[in-house]
């Protein structure tokens, strides 16, 4: 916790966020350059859409076989889930500085992993280092910026790493369009992911540890010289009694529940009201990702193709729209969170949500009813280049569709012309 909980912010906070930051232009920096553990979380999530696509054609049993592609999607989450357990015990035991350094070495070890990779098993293994980077970042930001913003600001300050999440998937989907023709291509996309990471290593080289963290190693002076860069000279005494009045609270409540995990898990279960607060907290987790939006973030140039778009560059150029929209959602629930609440917030966007995938269903569906059928003739007459092997070996050909050939991954529908589309009455199938 810092002192006082976790504030979020408010107008009159960024106001007074913009005022401080331009007399002291070192906070920004604090705060910018531990937000880059939230950027490396954000091109994580988004580059990988792209980056697939083109690892796809490189290797064949990557295309073929869908579970290899759900592998290498899904081991940076796996990493991301170690990661984060392991966040933790390494700030408290290390530091948030150092915490946040070796998360950029395992990065940037990931990322030069992939860009090098011979074989699909080695991009796994670069996924997984990745993702336990981006585990540890994503933990260790926020908390450093909290820690290290002054108290009226910290909630603007906070929210900069949410929007760098944003803005790095945003990001991730421009680098991709960008490296489309480029020799290498998902290389390229996936090995730039260092570049930040390397900046953000050295950037935090130059900055202090977290003024809590060192209070509580019994670091005052120390301590001291750190607040008085981030705090106006009348306010770091105040700042100081706020951390001890604090820190003392910290302890004295562990003392009561206890310091191993079997004790705290106890002490949280029979306490009525934070029980309360964490079936609360998990189940909004839960329901945010059961939406979905991990899965278009992280397959949206594909659901794109699925579509009938067969070029890749115009597939990640259209999914340039999700990862955009994402971001300015992020700045519009900053800009009302205060003015309308955090509930009525959530539920309005759930409504959205909602809808959202409603029409998408209905629209899938419908796809599917009215598809084209596949022409036989059309079809076989390109021999050795029609490599849906379903399509052929299938006892009733007439009752084939376009729709049908994609759910057997043979592709995509094309007419003669070689024109994709889900939209031509006259189609063959190729992958």
């Amino acid at each position: 916790m810092v002192e006082g909980g976790h504030q979020l912010a408010d107008k009159t906070e960024f106001t007074e966020c913009w005022r401080r930051t331009s007399e002291s232009p070192y906070i920004m920096r604090l705060a910018l350059s531990a937000g880059l553990g939230g950027l490396l979380f954000g091109y994580d999530t988004g580059v990988i859409s792209g980056a697939l696509l083109y690892i796809r054609d490189d290797f064949e049993q990557v295309d073929k076989q869908t579970w290899l592609q759900e592998t290498i999607v899904s081991t940076a989450v796996a990493g991301a889930i170690v990661g984060a357990a392991c966040g933790g015990y390494m700030n408290d035991k290390m530091g948030r500085k150092k915490t946040i350094l070796m998360a950029d070495v395992v990065f940037m070890l990931g990322a030069i992993v992939m860009a090098v990779a011979p074989a699909p098993w080695v991009i796994i293994a670069g996924r997984i280092l990745v993702g336990l980077g981006v585990g540890v970042a994503s933990m260790t930001s926020p908390l450093y910026i909290s820690e290290a913003s002054p108290a009226k600001i910290r909630g603007a300050m906070v929210s900069t790493n949410g929007l760098l999440i944003t803005g790095g998937q945003f990001l991730s989907y421009l680098i991709n369009l960008a490296f489309t023709k480029a020799p290498g291509t998902w290389r390229w996309m996936l090995g730039v992911a260092a570049l930040p990471a390397v900046l953000q290593f050295v950037l935090m080289l130059s900055l202090p540890e977290s003024p809590r963290w060192l209070y509580r190693q019994g670091k005052e002076e120390e301590t001291r010289v750190i607040l008085s860069r981030i705090y106006r000279p009348d306010e770091v005494e105040k700042e100081m009694k706020a951390m001890r009045d604090s820190i003392e609270d910290e302890k004295a409540e562990e003392g009561l529940i206890g310091h191993s995990l079997g004790q705290k898990l106890k002490s949280v279960w029979s306490n009525d009201v934070v029980r309360r607060g964490l079936y609360a907290g998990i189940t909004v987790q839960v329901v945010q990702q059961f939406v979905g939006i991990n899965t278009v973030m992280y397959y949206s140039p594909t659901i794109v193709q699925f579509a009938g778009i067969a070029s890749n560059s115009t597939a990640l150029a259209l999914s340039l729209v999700t990862s955009g929209l994402n971001a300015v959602g992020t700045i519009i629930s900053m800009v009302l969170v205060d003015r309308f609440g955090r509930r009525k917030l959530m539920l309005t966007s759930l409504i959205g949500i909602f809808a959202s995938l409603v029409v998408l269903s209905v629209t899938f569906n419908q796809a599917s009813h009215h598809a084209p059928a596949i022409n036989k003739l059309d079809s076989l007459s390109f021999g050795g280049n029609n490599t849906c092997k379903a399509y052929t070996s299938a006892p009733n050909l007439a009752s084939w569709n376009c729709m049908q050939c994609l759910h057997e991954e043979c592709g995509f529908c094309a007419n003669s012309k070689s024109e994709v589309s889900l939209l031509h009455s006259s189609t063959f199938v190729f992958s």
